[in-house]
Formats: structure tokens, sequence, C-alpha cells
């Protein structure tokens, strides 16, 4: 790196409470569905392993049910066992060991539980006969009895006991990611899900304290949030991700995001994750053009009106994009997801577009050697090709 005087924005170290990221990359969950009774497994530890070996400087988990109720597919990661710690604390070491940081995202899929992998029925919804023969306890729950779309079951609308109690599941997760060894805990406030269906108008008709107006739409969001700061170390980073608008006529909107973002920071959350939409199939009606960097300007809004440190995400797809997000002050974290699948190396890939190092010195060392060794005599080749053409 010493050939670039002036370091990436991208490749600077960002801290966060006793956190220091190594750079400002974060790997988006995504989701794996192969977790049987929500317990990791190989798949997950190379999965997972691999960003932090193509030089990731934070890894997050995908969504991981803080309860079976909770599941979005009955495969998905939890954390509601203390079983789930064991199997998660092999990965955890990994990625620590391979230099980057690992954060878990945890969540409640809510009305929008028990639906079928995208290589398996895309998507679509199981009906409750099929989601007891899961489990029987597996439901759908909300806070109102609204379904999430067409062909999904109408869900329990949940009485005061039953809030509680999904309060009680975050907290005790949060606690177990603790032990796990997570550096992170991001909480999954977006895409329909269930705390996004208290946020939003057009799912939650409630007239209690959770109902209504903006602030008591807001207060489940708010009791979690609290409820895992309890447990969640104060040395360690919290964030939310959301869904900056949810795609619904009359629905959450960013002028309701940017005041959630302003509360989030009075109640020590550190970075709000800037998604969008996953409502329901309305969505359609106003629709967010998905192009390169699409819910960039959502970052970019929240992070000036609130003051909240945000994570840009979202067809972000190359080294410079991200750097042009960065140095534009639209974000403080740029998360990829699919181009990492696409690349597992993607972010050592940036770093030699941005700021070319031929000791290859941040490479995982058995590969970083190697790549070194060949370095000049690969130029030598790649030149005499090019005087040959």
């Amino acid at each position: 790196m010493a050939q670039n005087p002036v370091l990436p924005l991208l490749f600077q170290p960002l801290s966060l409470r006793d956190l220091t990221l190594k750079n400002r990359v974060v790997i988006a969950p995504m989701m794996q569905h192969a977790a049987p009774n929500g317990l990791a497994t190989s798949w997950h530890l190379v999965h997972l392993g691999k960003f932090a070996l193509g030089g990731a400087g934070l890894v997050l988990t995908e969504s991981t049910a803080v309860s079976p109720v909770g599941r979005i597919g009955k495969d998905d990661l939890g954390l509601w066992a203390d079983e789930h710690v064991e199997a998660l604390l092999p990965i955890v070491e990994f990625v620590h060991a391979n230099g980057a940081a690992i954060g878990v995202q945890l969540g409640h899929a809510g009305r929008k539980a028990g639906s079928m992998p995208l290589w398996n029925g895309g998507g679509m919804p199981l009906d409750p006969a099929s989601m007891a023969n899961v489990d029987p306890n597996w439901r759908r729950i909300g806070p109102s009895a609204i379904a999430a779309a067409p062909g999904w079951s109408v869900p329990d609308a949940m009485d005061e006991v039953a809030i509680n109690r999904v309060v009680e599941e975050f907290r005790a997760a949060a606690s177990r990611a603790d032990r796990a060894g997570f550096d992170v805990v991001e909480l999954h406030f977006g895409h329909g899900y269930l705390v996004a269906s208290f946020l939003s108008p057009v799912s939650n008709h409630r007239q209690d304290a959770y109902g209504g107006n903006r602030e008591g739409r807001m207060r489940l969001a708010l009791q979690i949030v609290a409820a895992v700061r309890e447990v969640w170390p104060s040395t360690k980073p919290l964030f939310c991700r959301v869904s900056s608008v949810d795609g619904a006529l009359g629905g959450w909107s960013l002028e309701d995001t940017v005041a959630l973002a302003i509360e989030f920071k009075r109640f020590g959350v550190d970075v709000v994750d800037c998604s969008s939409g996953g409502l329901s199939d309305q969505g359609a009606a106003l629709p967010v053009a998905r192009g390169l960097g699409f819910q960039v300007p959502f970052a970019h809004q929240v992070r000036l009106e609130s003051g909240v440190m945000t994570q840009a995400v979202g067809m972000i797809v190359n080294a410079q994009q991200a750097e042009d997000i960065l140095r534009a002050g639209s974000a403080d974290l740029i998360a990829v997801g699919r181009e990492v699948l696409y690349d597992p190396y993607w972010v050592l890939h940036a770093q030699a577009e941005l700021c070319p190092d031929a000791t290859f010195q941040d490479w995982p060392l058995p590969h970083g050697v190697w790549l070194a060794k060949r370095h000049p005599t690969l130029q030598e080749a790649l030149a005499e090709a090019g005087n040959l053409d």
C-alpha cells in the first residue's frame, strides 16, 4: 500500500465503540436455509469463513431466528437455545482467526414466517398445516390479523403477553450472541418481518400502545433495542436494519425512518442499515427502481438528518462505486451481498484496484506468498503477450 499515499476510504479502519473494523466492507446477511433445527453446520463455516479469507472487515450471518416461531424457513439459523451457541463458536473463531469481525443478524419473521427457499418454491408461503408438521407451535403472528399478501394465512394478532415474550426472546438471543463471541448484533427490523409489520400503518391497525400514531408503532422496535442493550455489552456496537421505505401505499416512509433513527441513537444503536421494501405484494405499487446503488440515497438522508452512522446496501458492485459512496458522505459502511457470492474475494480485488500492492500482504498468508512469487513473472508474460499483439 506504500505506493498509494492516500488510502481509499473503503480501506480505512472504522471504530465503533471498542471494535475497530479493518475496512468499511460488510458482508450482508444472505439466507442459506441450511441449518436443521437452527444449528449451524459446516456449510456455514465455509460460507461465512470464505468472506473472512476474502478480506471483509465485518461478516454478518443470515437472519438468525430468536425463536422457532420466528423462522422465515424451517432450516434458518437460530439462537433460541444454548445448543446454537456451541454450533456457532467454531465459525466465530475461524472468522476472527482470519482477520475479520463477525456479527449476527437477529430477527423474527412474524406474519412472514414459513416460506420456501428461493430454489424450492421461490419464497412461496407454506400453508399452516405444513408449518405445524414441522413444529406444532410454528405459526404466523403480527400486530393485526392482516395477511402479508394473497396466499398467506392471516396471522394471530399479538396480545401484550405475546409482545413481551418476543422482547424477551430478542434479549435472550443477544445474550447468547455475546457468549458465542460475536462482535456485532444487527436487529432485523425490515423487509416486512415482525418489527417492520408493527412500524407500518398498512399492517398495524392496533389502537393500543403499540399502534395508532408513529410513536405507538415504533414502541416495539425501541423496546427490543432497549432490552438488547441491557445484555449486549456497552463495548460492542449494535446495528439495526430497516426498510427505509416499505413500498406500500400509505406505508412507512423515509421521513419515518429518520425519526426512528433519531430514537435509535438515543437508545444506543450505532449503525442503521438502510434497505427497503418487503412489506407486502403491494410494494409493486410504489417500486424503487433497482439500479446500481438504488438504496444509497436512503442511507445518505438518514445519515444527514439523524446524525447516525449508516450502512449502504443494494447493487453495489465495484470498488470505485463503493469508494464514491463513502467519499460523498452517503454512508459509513458498504454492505455487499450477491456480488460476493459471485466473487468471494471481491474485497481483496477491490483493494487491488484502488491501492495495488504487489506483495499481496493483506491476502491470507498461504495464498498471498504464492501470488507475490508469481507476480513479476506474470507481469512479464502479460507484457510479452501484449507486444506480440
